[in-house]
Protein backbone atom coordinates (compact mmCIF):
# COMPACT_ATOMS: atom_id res chain seq x y z
CA UNK A 1 0.00 0.00 0.00
CA UNK A 2 1.82 3.50 -1.35
CA UNK A 3 1.47 6.20 1.00
CA UNK A 4 0.08 9.25 -0.53
CA UNK A 5 2.79 12.18 -1.84
CA UNK A 6 0.15 14.84 -0.67
CA UNK A 7 -0.62 13.27 3.06
CA UNK A 8 1.58 14.81 6.33
CA UNK A 9 4.23 12.94 7.75
CA UNK A 10 3.17 11.66 10.77
CA UNK A 11 4.77 11.71 14.90
CA UNK A 12 5.41 7.91 13.68
CA UNK A 13 7.15 8.21 10.53
CA UNK A 14 9.17 11.68 11.47
CA UNK A 15 11.27 13.21 8.42
CA UNK A 16 14.85 12.09 7.83
CA UNK A 17 17.30 13.73 9.54
CA UNK A 18 14.82 14.95 12.35
CA UNK A 19 15.37 12.44 14.84
CA UNK A 20 19.24 13.24 14.56
CA UNK A 21 18.21 17.14 15.10
CA UNK A 22 15.95 16.48 18.20
CA UNK A 23 18.68 13.88 19.78
CA UNK A 24 21.45 16.53 19.86
CA UNK A 25 22.70 17.37 23.17
CA UNK A 26 22.78 21.28 24.50
CA UNK A 27 25.82 22.49 24.81
CA UNK A 28 27.61 22.40 28.34
CA UNK A 29 28.48 26.20 29.27
CA UNK A 30 31.46 26.40 31.52
CA UNK A 31 30.83 28.11 34.56
CA UNK A 32 32.93 31.62 34.71
CA UNK A 33 36.22 31.45 37.14
CA UNK A 34 37.92 34.75 37.45
CA UNK A 35 39.82 33.52 40.34
CA UNK A 36 41.68 30.81 37.97
CA UNK A 37 41.30 27.90 40.20
CA UNK A 38 42.09 24.72 39.30
CA UNK A 39 41.74 21.57 41.12
CA UNK A 40 44.68 19.51 42.46
CA UNK A 41 44.98 17.15 39.64
CA UNK A 42 45.72 19.93 37.13
CA UNK A 43 48.26 21.38 39.49
CA UNK A 44 49.95 17.82 39.69
CA UNK A 45 50.11 17.66 35.82
CA UNK A 46 50.90 21.39 35.09
CA UNK A 47 53.72 20.83 37.65
CA UNK A 48 54.68 17.46 36.10
CA UNK A 49 54.74 19.10 32.76
CA UNK A 50 56.88 22.53 34.52
CA UNK A 51 59.42 19.67 35.44
CA UNK A 52 59.78 18.00 32.15
CA UNK A 53 60.36 21.20 30.55
CA UNK A 54 62.82 22.18 32.79
CA UNK A 55 64.76 18.95 32.82
CA UNK A 56 64.73 19.03 28.92
CA UNK A 57 66.27 22.78 29.45
CA UNK A 58 68.90 21.53 31.03
CA UNK A 59 69.60 18.87 28.76
CA UNK A 60 69.80 20.69 26.25
CA UNK A 61 71.70 23.56 27.88
CA UNK A 62 74.53 20.22 28.80
CA UNK A 63 74.59 19.20 25.45
CA UNK A 64 75.31 22.32 24.07
CA UNK A 65 77.58 23.58 26.88
CA UNK A 66 79.64 19.93 25.73
CA UNK A 67 80.50 20.82 22.01
CA UNK A 68 81.14 24.55 22.52
CA UNK A 69 81.26 25.97 26.39
CA UNK A 70 83.89 23.08 27.80
CA UNK A 71 86.99 24.10 26.72
CA UNK A 72 86.68 28.13 27.18
CA UNK A 73 85.14 27.90 31.06
CA UNK A 74 88.03 24.48 31.52
CA UNK A 75 90.47 27.71 30.88
CA UNK A 76 88.29 30.51 32.85
CA UNK A 77 88.37 27.93 36.25
CA UNK A 78 91.85 26.87 35.64
CA UNK A 79 92.99 30.90 35.51
CA UNK A 80 93.27 31.59 39.19
CA UNK A 81 95.90 28.04 39.36
CA UNK A 82 97.99 28.96 36.39
CA UNK A 83 98.41 32.50 37.92
CA UNK A 84 100.27 31.24 41.17
CA UNK A 85 104.13 32.45 41.15
CA UNK A 86 106.41 30.55 38.69
CA UNK A 87 108.36 29.75 41.75
CA UNK A 88 105.21 28.23 43.92
CA UNK A 89 104.37 26.42 40.85
CA UNK A 90 107.88 24.77 40.57
CA UNK A 91 108.22 24.02 44.26
CA UNK A 92 104.85 21.93 44.26
CA UNK A 93 104.81 20.19 40.88
CA UNK A 94 105.55 16.59 40.80
CA UNK A 95 106.96 16.58 37.71
CA UNK A 96 110.15 19.42 37.87
CA UNK A 97 109.48 22.02 34.48
CA UNK A 98 105.61 21.23 33.81
CA UNK A 99 104.57 24.57 35.50
CA UNK A 100 100.55 24.81 35.69
CA UNK A 101 99.65 21.02 35.44
CA UNK A 102 96.91 19.37 37.08
CA UNK A 103 96.58 14.87 37.52
CA UNK A 104 93.61 13.07 37.03
CA UNK A 105 94.16 9.73 39.20
CA UNK A 106 92.11 7.23 36.67
CA UNK A 107 90.89 6.65 33.58
CA UNK A 108 87.59 8.14 33.11
CA UNK A 109 88.07 11.03 35.27
CA UNK A 110 88.54 13.42 32.19
CA UNK A 111 85.11 12.12 31.15
CA UNK A 112 83.54 12.72 34.32
CA UNK A 113 84.83 16.13 34.44
CA UNK A 114 84.02 17.02 30.66
CA UNK A 115 80.31 15.45 31.71
CA UNK A 116 80.31 17.52 34.99
CA UNK A 117 80.94 20.43 34.16
CA UNK A 118 78.94 20.76 30.98
CA UNK A 119 75.93 19.85 33.52
CA UNK A 120 76.98 23.13 35.13
CA UNK A 121 77.54 24.94 32.23
CA UNK A 122 74.13 23.47 30.98
CA UNK A 123 72.25 24.59 34.01
CA UNK A 124 73.54 28.19 34.38
CA UNK A 125 72.89 28.92 31.05
CA UNK A 126 70.00 28.13 30.57
CA UNK A 127 68.83 28.95 34.26
CA UNK A 128 66.63 32.06 32.68
CA UNK A 129 64.55 29.42 30.88
CA UNK A 130 63.87 27.20 33.62
CA UNK A 131 63.38 29.69 36.26
CA UNK A 132 60.72 31.35 34.04
CA UNK A 133 59.06 27.48 34.40
CA UNK A 134 59.07 28.09 38.52
CA UNK A 135 57.84 31.71 37.87
CA UNK A 136 54.57 30.30 35.61
CA UNK A 137 53.89 27.91 37.83
CA UNK A 138 54.17 29.85 40.89
CA UNK A 139 53.16 33.16 39.96
CA UNK A 140 49.01 32.57 39.42
CA UNK A 141 48.46 31.60 42.96
CA UNK A 142 50.12 34.82 44.01
CA UNK A 143 48.85 38.33 45.03
CA UNK A 144 50.28 41.05 43.24
CA UNK A 145 51.55 42.52 46.59
CA UNK A 146 53.54 39.33 46.76
CA UNK A 147 54.98 39.27 43.39
CA UNK A 148 56.04 42.43 43.50
CA UNK A 149 57.90 40.56 46.68
CA UNK A 150 59.31 37.86 44.66
CA UNK A 151 60.05 40.10 41.95
CA UNK A 152 62.08 42.16 43.82
CA UNK A 153 63.74 39.14 45.92
CA UNK A 154 64.42 37.70 42.64
CA UNK A 155 65.87 40.04 41.16
CA UNK A 156 68.48 40.41 43.97
CA UNK A 157 69.65 37.03 44.40
CA UNK A 158 71.44 36.41 41.29
CA UNK A 159 73.17 39.83 41.19
CA UNK A 160 74.48 39.25 44.85
CA UNK A 161 75.06 35.99 44.05
CA UNK A 162 77.37 37.02 41.21
CA UNK A 163 79.12 39.53 42.96
CA UNK A 164 80.28 37.32 45.16
CA UNK A 165 81.36 34.86 42.94
CA UNK A 166 83.01 37.27 40.89
CA UNK A 167 85.31 37.88 44.56
CA UNK A 168 85.65 34.57 45.14
CA UNK A 169 87.02 34.01 41.72
CA UNK A 170 90.10 36.84 42.71
CA UNK A 171 90.47 35.33 46.20
CA UNK A 172 91.01 31.95 44.70
CA UNK A 173 94.44 32.33 43.59
CA UNK A 174 95.49 34.07 47.14
CA UNK A 175 93.88 30.91 48.98
CA UNK A 176 96.08 28.32 47.00
CA UNK A 177 99.11 30.58 47.02
CA UNK A 178 98.94 29.95 51.19
CA UNK A 179 97.91 26.10 50.98
CA UNK A 180 100.13 25.12 48.46
CA UNK A 181 102.73 26.82 50.38
CA UNK A 182 102.88 24.98 53.43
CA UNK A 183 104.30 21.76 51.54
CA UNK A 184 107.48 21.26 53.37
CA UNK A 185 110.57 21.35 51.47
CA UNK A 186 111.86 17.62 49.46
CA UNK A 187 108.10 16.64 49.03
CA UNK A 188 105.60 17.45 46.11
CA UNK A 189 102.56 17.85 45.35
CA UNK A 190 100.09 15.70 42.79
CA UNK A 191 97.08 17.90 43.08
CA UNK A 192 94.11 16.36 40.92
CA UNK A 193 91.50 18.01 38.84
CA UNK A 194 88.33 16.95 40.80
CA UNK A 195 90.25 18.37 44.17
CA UNK A 196 90.61 21.55 42.07
CA UNK A 197 86.86 21.60 40.79
CA UNK A 198 85.75 20.93 44.43
CA UNK A 199 87.85 23.79 45.66
CA UNK A 200 86.57 26.12 43.00
CA UNK A 201 83.25 25.69 43.84
CA UNK A 202 83.46 25.31 47.31
CA UNK A 203 84.86 29.07 47.33
CA UNK A 204 82.13 30.19 44.77
CA UNK A 205 79.41 29.18 46.82
CA UNK A 206 80.57 29.82 49.88
CA UNK A 207 81.05 33.68 48.69
CA UNK A 208 77.79 33.58 46.69
CA UNK A 209 75.71 32.81 49.57
CA UNK A 210 77.47 34.71 51.73
CA UNK A 211 76.31 37.67 49.91
CA UNK A 212 72.67 36.20 50.18
CA UNK A 213 72.74 36.92 53.65
CA UNK A 214 71.38 40.32 54.14
CA UNK A 215 68.17 39.24 51.24
CA UNK A 216 67.44 36.78 54.68
CA UNK A 217 67.56 39.85 57.07
CA UNK A 218 65.44 41.65 54.32
CA UNK A 219 62.65 38.75 54.18
CA UNK A 220 63.05 38.24 58.14
CA UNK A 221 62.10 42.13 58.43
CA UNK A 222 59.41 41.73 55.83
CA UNK A 223 57.41 39.03 58.05
CA UNK A 224 58.10 40.54 60.77
CA UNK A 225 60.07 38.49 62.42
CA UNK A 226 63.53 41.08 62.66
CA UNK A 227 62.55 44.70 63.57
CA UNK A 228 64.66 47.46 63.04
CA UNK A 229 64.97 47.83 67.23
CA UNK A 230 66.12 44.24 67.73
CA UNK A 231 68.29 44.71 64.87
CA UNK A 232 70.11 47.79 66.04
CA UNK A 233 70.64 45.92 69.15
CA UNK A 234 72.30 42.84 67.37
CA UNK A 235 74.29 44.99 65.06
CA UNK A 236 77.85 44.45 66.86
CA UNK A 237 77.12 40.80 66.72
CA UNK A 238 76.10 40.83 63.54
CA UNK A 239 79.30 42.27 61.73
CA UNK A 240 81.49 40.49 64.50
CA UNK A 241 80.07 37.31 63.29
CA UNK A 242 80.33 38.34 59.40
CA UNK A 243 84.15 39.15 60.31
CA UNK A 244 84.49 35.68 61.96
CA UNK A 245 83.17 33.83 58.94
CA UNK A 246 85.12 35.43 56.52
CA UNK A 247 88.05 34.46 58.68
CA UNK A 248 86.92 31.03 58.76
CA UNK A 249 85.39 30.48 55.25
CA UNK A 250 88.55 32.13 53.44
CA UNK A 251 91.22 29.18 53.06
CA UNK A 252 94.02 32.04 53.35
CA UNK A 253 94.60 33.67 56.65
CA UNK A 254 95.65 37.19 55.01
CA UNK A 255 93.88 40.19 55.49
CA UNK A 256 92.94 41.07 51.99
CA UNK A 257 91.16 37.72 51.45
CA UNK A 258 89.43 38.46 54.63
CA UNK A 259 88.35 41.58 53.63
CA UNK A 260 87.24 41.28 50.25
CA UNK A 261 84.14 38.55 51.80
CA UNK A 262 83.71 40.71 54.79
CA UNK A 263 83.98 44.59 54.05
CA UNK A 264 80.80 44.18 50.78
CA UNK A 265 79.14 42.31 53.28
CA UNK A 266 78.67 44.07 56.06
CA UNK A 267 77.63 47.10 53.68
CA UNK A 268 75.17 44.78 52.58
CA UNK A 269 74.23 44.50 56.01
CA UNK A 270 74.01 48.02 56.95
CA UNK A 271 71.71 48.76 53.70
CA UNK A 272 69.58 45.90 54.99
CA UNK A 273 69.48 47.84 58.17
CA UNK A 274 68.20 51.40 56.19
CA UNK A 275 65.71 49.01 54.67
CA UNK A 276 64.38 47.33 58.15
CA UNK A 277 64.29 51.36 59.75
CA UNK A 278 62.21 52.97 56.88
CA UNK A 279 59.93 49.37 56.46
CA UNK A 280 58.83 49.78 60.34
CA UNK A 281 58.56 53.49 59.78
CA UNK A 282 56.30 52.60 57.30
CA UNK A 283 54.09 50.22 59.41
CA UNK A 284 54.04 52.28 62.42
CA UNK A 285 52.18 55.12 60.70
CA UNK A 286 49.89 52.41 59.32
CA UNK A 287 48.77 51.26 62.80
CA UNK A 288 48.65 54.92 63.50
CA UNK A 289 46.17 55.32 60.59
CA UNK A 290 44.34 52.49 61.18
CA UNK A 291 44.20 51.52 64.73
CA UNK A 292 42.76 48.12 65.92
CA UNK A 293 43.97 46.32 62.31
CA UNK A 294 46.95 44.10 62.19
CA UNK A 295 49.73 44.85 59.52
CA UNK A 296 48.11 41.34 57.89
CA UNK A 297 44.28 43.06 57.34
CA UNK A 298 45.53 46.08 56.17
CA UNK A 299 48.16 44.68 53.67
CA UNK A 300 45.30 42.13 52.71
CA UNK A 301 42.60 45.40 52.34
CA UNK A 302 45.06 47.67 50.22
CA UNK A 303 44.94 50.15 52.90
CA UNK A 304 48.50 50.27 52.42
CA UNK A 305 48.79 51.03 49.12
CA UNK A 306 45.94 53.94 49.74
CA UNK A 307 48.10 55.34 52.44
CA UNK A 308 51.33 55.26 50.14
CA UNK A 309 49.35 57.42 47.71
CA UNK A 310 47.82 59.50 49.82
CA UNK A 311 51.64 60.87 50.91
CA UNK A 312 52.27 60.89 47.24
CA UNK A 313 49.87 63.25 46.41
CA UNK A 314 50.33 65.47 49.91
CA UNK A 315 53.99 65.79 48.52
CA UNK A 316 53.01 66.84 45.24
CA UNK A 317 50.76 69.26 46.96
CA UNK A 318 53.02 71.04 49.03
CA UNK A 319 55.21 70.88 46.19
Amino acid sequence: MSVSQDSPVSSENPAPGAGSRKQRRPRIRREPNPEARMPLIEHIRELRNRIFKIVLLMLVGSVVAWFFFYHPVWKFIEAPYCNLPKSTLQHISAIKGQGCTLYVSSIFDALFLKLKLSIIIGIVVTSPLWMYQFWAFIGPGLHVKEKRWAYFFAGSAFPLFAIGGTLAYFAMTKGLHFLLDLLPSGSAALITIDSYIGYALAMLLIFGLAFELPLVMVLFNVVGVLTHKRFAKWRRMIIFGVFAFAAIATPSPDPISMLLLAVPCVLLVELAEVFAWANDRRKAKLATAYPGLTAEEISSYGLDEDMSMAGSDDLDSDS
